[in-house]
């Protein structure tokens, strides 16, 4: 038995191409791969893409236009792990471009539908101290955020 890595599959209304484009754009540590194309026999109008497969940040995912049967909820969402103020705000505004929805908690939704998670990577850390007092005051900042503030989050840390 052999064991290969997951791809992920994001299935889309016939914006497979465009969304892969744009992802492939924001993330820099990205490629693309292979896209097959739907023929005379579809589902799919001849010639437009069915499936395109590209990797980012070493993660393999295929955008599969599949038609309008299902779409994207925050019950899968993917977590970008950034370390400073810089790459939070640099996700943040490509991925909330252009019709993205700002959530909670460092929450968006793309402007396809897909769900992100954009995080600094000290997070945890913070809200997990093992003082409860600060634990406490930077779940407080926290919840009351949309884009993290990671200033923000360690004066609440530190009880500024």
């Amino acid at each position: 038995m052999t064991s290969e890595a997951f791809t992920t599959c994001l299935w889309f209304d016939g914006k497979a191409e465009e969304a892969a484009a744009h992802y492939l754009s924001v993330f820099k540590d990205s490629e693309r791969g292979a896209v097959t194309r739907y023929g005379e026999a579809g589902p799919g109008p001849a010639g437009t893409a069915m499936t395109v497969d590209f990797t980012l940040n070493g993660q393999r995912f295929v955008a599969l236009n599949g038609g309008p049967y299902f779409t994207f909820n925050e019950a899968v969402s993917f977590q970008i792990h950034c370390a400073d103020q810089d790459e939070v705000d640099y996700y943040w505004s490509r991925l909330a471009e252009d019709g993205g929805e700002p959530g909670q908690c460092g929450w968006l939704k793309d402007r396809f539908g897909v769900s992100w998670q954009v995080v600094p990577t000290e997070l945890p850390a913070l809200i997990g101290d093992p003082d409860p007092h600060k634990a406490a005051r930077t779940t407080e900042a926290m919840l009351t955020m949309t884009k993290f503030d990671i200033a923000a989050l360690r004066r609440a840390h530190d009880g500024q």
